[in-house]
C-alpha cells in the first residue's frame, strides 16, 4: 500500500555513515537515504547515472576533470561511466535515485562497501 514517507523521520532511523538505506522504489529504481563525513573511494558505475541530492550540509563531488560542490536542495546526476568522489566535511545527508542494480562502490570493493541496503 502507498503511504506517505517523511524524509526527515527516516533519516531519524539512522546514525551509520555511508551505509545507504532504500526508502522506496519506483519503476526499476531505488530511493536510497545516505549519512556521509569525510571521504569515499573514487568508483564508477558503468552502465547506470546516479543522482545525488543534497539535504543537509554540503556535498562536493570529486570528477575525473573538475569537482562540483552541492548544498541544501541541489543534485546533480553522475553520468554511467565518470569516476567521481563524494566528500563531505560535515555530516551531510543526501537522498540519491539510481536503478536497483546500482552497486554501492561500483567497480570498487572497499572496508566501507554495502552488498545490501536495509530498507528502513
Amino acid at each position: 500500500m502507498n503511504k506517505v514517507v517523511n524524509l526527515e523521520e527516516k533519516f531519524k532511523l539512522f546514525k551509520d555513515l555511508w551505509s545507504p538505506k532504500r526508502i522506496g522504489k519506483l519503476n526499476g529504481q531505488q530511493i536510497l537515504l545516505a549519512k556521509i563525513k569525510g571521504e569515499f573511494v573514487f568508483h564508477k558505475h558503468d552502465d547506470e547515472d546516479e543522482l545525488f541530492l543534497v539535504m543537509k550540509g554540503q556535498l562536493e563531488l570529486v570528477l575525473e576533470d573538475r569537482a562540483v560542490i552541492l548544498n541544501k536542495g541541489e543534485f546533480f546526476i553522475v553520468p554511467k561511466g565518470v569516476l567521481h568522489k563524494p566528500i563531505a566535511k560535515e555530516e551531510t545527508h543526501l537522498l540519491l535515485f539510481e536503478p536497483l542494480s546500482t552497486k554501492h562502490t561500483g567497480d570498487v570493493l572497499a572496508d566501507i562497501t554495502v552488498e545490501t541496503y536495509e530498507e528502513i
